[in-house]
C-alpha cells in the first residue's frame, strides 16, 4: 500500500512539473503574434485545435499544448514547401523552435491518431 501511495505521489508531482513548464512557455507566448491553428480534415472526430496554441516572437515559434494529446509531430515548412524542421514531443508541454531566416512558414502538427492541424506564420528580421 505504501508503494502505491508513493507511485501516486510521484505521478502527481511529475504532472504538476510538466504543467508548470507549459505555463511558463505560455507566458512567453503572450508576447508574440498569434498563429491561427486549423484542423486539416473535417471528419467527425473531436477538434483539438483549441489545445494547440502557437505564436511568433522574433525568430522563435512558441508552441503550447494545453492538454495531453500524446506524442505530437511538429513539422515546419518554408514558403516553397521545403521542410526545415521536424520534431516529436510529448504533451502537455511547450516548445520554443528557432527559425533562423525571415520569411513565410507553415507549421503542421500530427497527432498520434493521424489528425493534422496547421497554421501559417511570418518571421521578420
Amino acid at each position: 500500500m505504501t508503494k502505491l501511495k508513493t507511485v501516486f505521489l510521484m505521478l502527481a508531482l511529475l504532472s504538476s512539473a510538466v504543467l508548470s513548464h507549459a505555463n511558463d512557455v505560455a507566458k512567453t507566448h503572450e508576447d508574440g503574434t498569434p498563429v491561427l491553428i486549423i484542423k486539416t480534415s473535417s471528419d467527425e472526430g473531436y477538434d483539438k485545435s483549441s489545445s494547440i496554441s502557437a505564436s511568433v516572437n522574433g525568430h522563435n515559434l512558441i508552441v503550447v499544448f494545453t492538454e495531453n494529446l500524446g506524442q505530437v509531430t511538429i513539422r515546419i515548412f518554408n514558403e516553397n514547401g521545403t521542410p526545415i524542421d521536424l520534431m516529436t514531443t510529448p504533451t502537455p508541454n511547450g516548445q520554443i523552435i528557432y527559425i533562423p531566416l525571415a520569411g513565410q512558414y507553415t507549421v503542421l502538427f500530427t497527432l498520434p491518431n493521424g489528425d493534422e492541424y496547421w497554421g501559417e506564420f511570418e518571421v521578420e528580421d
